[in-house]
């Protein structure tokens, strides 16, 4: 199968520009570093009106049920987030360390729980395209994380990979369905 890279529908830019220029992360020698892309058939202010809400994960995310803000909205805040059951943790604490609301760039770190994932930081990013025909968004998250003792690097990016790919999994879903409410418009492919 033929495989075409993505491309912002604003600058021409593809996946892999954006992979290069905002999810570069120094790996340590115990540290393991991945990235996934999703296709949202929403336009970008909507994706980005969920992505950037550090006070509600819950929106999108399922393994959250609860999230309780240290201090007000702002780089350096503090989120408590309780994890629902079935996961092998109860609390992640998550410091905010960029939102970037031009350049629709979105960062966190690790900083405290009761789970494995040590030195965990995020980027996220979003990125107008053409899906469909329509408006959409390309949503690119990387991280970077501790291989637990006891653990291999693959298995460590496996379970990461497996809980980010449900993350954007459920994001497209919650924008899809906003977008199918606000009748997002067709454009206009030149």
């Amino acid at each position: 199968m033929h495989c075409q890279m993505s491309r912002d529908s604003r600058t021409g830019a593809s996946e892999s520009d954006f992979i290069k220029r905002y999810h570069k992360h120094d790996v340590g020698e115990n540290q393991c570093s991945s990235f996934l892309v999703e296709h949202i058939k929403a336009p970008l202010p909507i994706v980005w009106s969920l992505v950037r809400r550090f006070d509600q994960p819950q929106r999108y995310k399922p393994f959250v049920s609860r999230c309780t803000m240290k201090g007000d909205l702002k780089i350096g805040t503090v989120r408590e987030i309780s994890v629902k059951s079935g996961l092998p943790a109860t609390t992640s604490h998550e410091r905010l360390e960029l939102l970037d609301d031009e350049e629709h760039i979105f960062s966190m770190r690790i900083v405290g729980g009761d789970h494995r994932l040590k030195n965990y930081s995020s980027v996220v990013t979003a990125h107008p395209e053409v899906v469909d025909g329509r408006q959409g968004t390309m949503v690119i998250e990387s991280f970077v994380v501790d291989v637990p003792e006891g653990n291999t690097r693959d298995e460590t990016c496996y379970f990461v990979e497996a809980l980010i790919k449900c993350n954007l999994n459920s994001l497209a879903d919650v924008s899809e369905r906003l977008g199918v409410q606000g009748q997002a418009e067709p454009i206009d492919i030149v």
